[in-house]
């Protein structure tokens, strides 16, 4: 499919839903490290980490609001999205080894600009909240 096609296709409509759900690795962190430039001990030396409020390593959380734009670009609205605008709300660290669904729900459509803005979460394999937000991109 061309950009061209690909503008022509339906918009979604409010209500609709997506989510994929990963497992956060030590690796995924040194990884998302390596291409961030984000060395925070935080995330990456068991020592410093094991001294924070945290106990433990946590994933960065922009490695978490990744898993977002994963949904968005793949899934709904999908291929030739164009990220506009992100709010996230980091409510409870991540974990090595916590299992998180990202998921987005549309909440409102521009349909004469193509703009559709979606509700963006992130819970764990508890169903806890660990992100929130808001996303606005054009289809």
């Amino acid at each position: 499919m061309t950009p061209n096609e690909d503008t022509a296709r339906p918009l979604p409509v409010v209500g609709a839903r997506a989510a994929r759900t990963r497992t956060i690795t030590a690796n995924d962190i040194a990884r998302f490290a390596e291409l961030s430039d984000d060395h925070n001990p935080i995330h990456l030396d068991d020592a410093y980490a094991a001294c924070s409020p945290f106990g433990r390593r946590i994933a960065h959380g922009m490695l978490t609001g990744a898993l977002v734009s994963a949904v968005l670009g793949n899934d709904l609205p999908g291929p030739g999205a164009i990220y506009l605008a992100q709010s996230f709300r980091f409510l409870r660290p991540v974990y090595i080894g916590d299992t998180i669904t990202a998921s987005v729900e549309v909440t409102a459509i521009r349909a004469e600009k193509r703009l559709v803005t979606l509700s963006t979460d992130c819970v764990n394999q508890h169903g806890e909240p660990v992100l929130s937000g808001e996303a606005t991109v054009k289809c």
